[in-house]
């Protein structure tokens, strides 16, 4: 089955630009003209990564975005001429896993869908796979080759979290939500806590993952690859 790829841009030469570098590279590509369209691609067909322009007329990017981050599991790139730090924090807030900015190499952004495909790939429901680590969510454990690691709930849960979308920043206050509940009344120094807590745990043990500071937006986890 051919990995489809929805391109949303008000531009028709950026439309048909990333149209012949995808397709070239064997991938399936719907265009839309804005978010209105796009919106309707995905009630229509399986979509598998969207590239996302954020200045669209109707519904924006941003918008957009976090419509697909609200009903599907897929990786998104926000593509814009916005290159302000106050425009990439509001992509992250929608649920973007990544960012460029216009103009662009389009084989910079062939790198970035190949790289976020791989990395969706790499995770399914119940276990996640990071070279010699496994985050099993079933029976709850972490185990690095032969050593079962049992973590306290909510470090497990937080974990599991930011391996579940690797390279995907969340903001303290996302993962307060996720992990702790919209009605918890705990503050976004609790994440710091323990993201110290984990990183002090894992640090000694393996390299195969980093939980990175986001300066002024949270936390990524990034994944070591072999």
């Amino acid at each position: 089955m051919k990995v489809t790829i929805l391109v949303a841009d008000d531009d028709p030469h950026i439309r048909e630009l990333l149209r012949f570098y995808l397709e070239k590279e064997g991938y399936q590509v719907l265009a839309a003209a804005d978010g209105e369209e796009a919106s309707l691609f995905f009630e229509q067909q399986q979509i598998h990564l969207a590239v996302v322009d954020i200045m669209m007329p109707g519904k924006n990017g941003w918008e957009l975005c976090k419509e697909i981050r609200n009903a599907y599991d897929i990786p998104v790139i926000l593509l814009t001429a916005k290159g302000e730090v106050r425009d990439k924090e509001k992509g992250f807030l929608a649920g973007t896993d990544d960012y460029l900015t216009k103009p662009f190499e389009p084989t910079e952004l062939l790198y970035r869908i190949k790289a976020l495909l791989r990395r969706y790939q790499m995770v399914s429901k119940q276990v996640i796979i990071m070279n010699q680590t496994i985050i099993d969510r079933i029976s709850h454990v972490v185990k690095i080759g032969e050593e079962i690691i049992h973590l306290p709930r909510k470090e497990f849960e937080l974990l599991a979290q930011l391996a579940s979308f690797p390279d995907r920043t969340f903001t303290r206050d996302q993962l307060l939500e996720l992990i702790w509940g919209e009605d918890n009344e705990s503050e976004s120094r609790t994440i710091d806590v323990h993201i110290k807590r984990l990183r002090e745990k894992f640090a000694d043990r393996t390299d195969d993952f980093v939980i990175s500071t986001v300066r002024g937006l949270g936390y990524k986890l990034e994944v070591k690859h072999t």
